[in-house]
């Protein structure tokens, strides 16, 4: 029952929702891209709940290039910025909250490791 916006700012409710829509984006305008994912931050506010932040990149773009509204970098990558909040249950690990921003065009970050 997590939540999650996209970096087109759309919002989704739940965990089918979650899997509808990543499985959607992965047939279309991400069909063949690779993504990466770092973790710049880890932060324990309990023993049950984790805050993590994410830089992640997508790159191999078909020719017509990223979806609409997205940029890429120079070297043609799409750069985001994933903050989730986790929780265990269970024994598990759970996002409970995923909030994923585009990072623009002249904001510095980080090259991967």
């Amino acid at each position: 029952d997590g939540t999650f916006t996209n970096i087109r700012g759309m919002f989704f409710t739940g965990h089918q929702a979650f899997r509808d829509r990543h499985e959607a984006i992965f047939k279309e305008e991400f069909l063949g891209t690779s993504l990466k994912q770092e973790i710049v931050s880890l932060r324990f506010i309990g023993p049950d709940v984790a805050i993590a932040e994410t830089l992640t990149w997508v790159s191999g773009f078909p020719n017509d290039g990223p979806p609409p509204g997205t940029q890429v970098d120079a070297k043609g990558r799409l750069r985001t910025r994933l903050l989730q909040v986790l929780k265990k249950d269970g024994g598990e690990w759970k996002i409970v909250v995923y909030h994923n921003v585009d990072v623009k065009p002249g904001v510095p970050v980080p090259e991967p490791r």
